[in-house]
């Protein structure tokens, strides 16, 4: 658990500092969730550790939890400061943005994700209401009741096709997943407006707006727009870099094979991992999707695996032609030997 905490605290403290006080504090910030991870997973080897998978870690929600609640501190001292409130110069504010928005993306995601998979009620509120602050408060709903029910199939949104190139693929995903988000939970909580959790995401995002708007005028609407807009992108990165191209194969009868530990991609790297809460162990989520982040297991010979961590990927991602050309023959080969082959691509 020390890593974890390690990894992830400095990068809030250093945005916190950034948007207080300016000047390298921003360069600092960005470099630690750039440069630095990057060298530390390159140029320390460590070999990889699976923990007792019936491990309890009871310090892991208690770092959940403080990580929620520092992020939204993070996120209003931030939005003072990149709208101008604060008095930062101007390349202060552009660094800040960038180095909130990897905060949003990197730390506050996979805490949120964390979240929304725990038992207690107030922690998976606490979950949603980080989604809802970066205006993405559907994925919440969208993750749980779609895509792991459909992951590597046709009907899930958040499941990239081989071949599909990033920015496609985000254009598909984002309203898809708003969509078949909104219609699970309409099956399951009917039309109540005020049992239905869009009416959070919702009247959160309307709130944030106004919020931002009454405390910064247009400038922290702008900041909003540039902050949430930045993480959300860099959440429908990782969707897309853990499941490009992997398709369960169907039975005879017409459904699908259970998800197994090949339909999702996986990253062994460890400093990368430990700032994401070991988001890079995804098969493992998907399987067990009640274990808890530290526990994860991650077994590169029956999992895919990867040529770069998860960061590395998801910049990649951005040259579509450059991630094809290193991704689609991996994942062809593990599409034929878990069994998804072309004939099932077309659901």
């Amino acid at each position: 658990m020390h890593l974890f905490a390690f990894a992830t605290i400095p990068p809030l403290a250093l945005t916190a500092l950034a948007a207080l006080f300016g000047g390298v504090w921003g360069w600092l910030a960005v470099g630690y969730a750039t440069a630095l991870v990057f060298c530390l997973d390159r140029l320390i080897a460590r070999a990889v550790a699976n923990p007792d998978p019936e491990t309890e870690f009871p310090a892991a929600d208690t770092l959940l939890v403080a990580l929620g609640l520092g992020y939204f501190v993070v996120l209003a001292l931030a939005l003072r400061g990149v709208s101008g409130a604060g008095g930062l110069a101007g390349g202060e504010r552009v660094m800040l943005a960038i180095a909130v928005g990897l905060v949003a993306g990197q730390i506050a995601h996979p805490v949120a994700h964390e979240l929304i998979h725990c038992g207690a009620r107030g922690k998976r509120w606490l979950g949603r209401l980080i989604y809802t602050s970066l205006l993405f408060g559907h994925h919440a709903s969208a993750h749980l009741h779609v895509h792991h029910a459909l992951v590597a199939t046709p009907a899930d949104p958040s499941s990239a096709h081989p071949g599909e190139g990033f920015y496609r693929y985000m254009l598909r995903a984002w309203p898809g997943a708003y969509l078949a988000g909104l219609r699970a939970e309409t099956r399951r909580h009917g039309r109540a407006f005020w049992r239905h959790p869009y009416a959070l995401y919702m009247g959160g995002a309307a709130a944030m707006v106004a919020g931002v708007a009454v405390l910064w005028d247009w400038r922290g609407i702008g900041a909003l727009g540039l902050i949430a807009g930045h993480a959300q992108i860099q959440i429908l990165l990782a969707d897309y870099v853990q499941h490009y191209g992997l398709h369960r194969a169907r039975r005879a009868d017409g459904r699908f094979v259970p998800v197994g530990p090949a339909h999702s991609w996986n990253a062994p790297h460890w400093y990368s991992s430990a700032m994401t809460l070991n988001a890079p162990r995804h098969s493992d989520h998907h399987v067990t999707p009640r274990r808890p982040y530290p526990a994860l297991q991650l077994v590169p010979a029956a999992m895919p695996v990867l040529p770069h961590s998860l960061p590395v990927m998801a910049v990649l991602a951005l040259v579509p032609p450059v991630w094809r050309r290193v991704m689609d023959g991996r994942a062809a080969r593990w599409r034929e030997s878990s069994g998804g082959g072309a004939r099932d691509l077309a659901g």
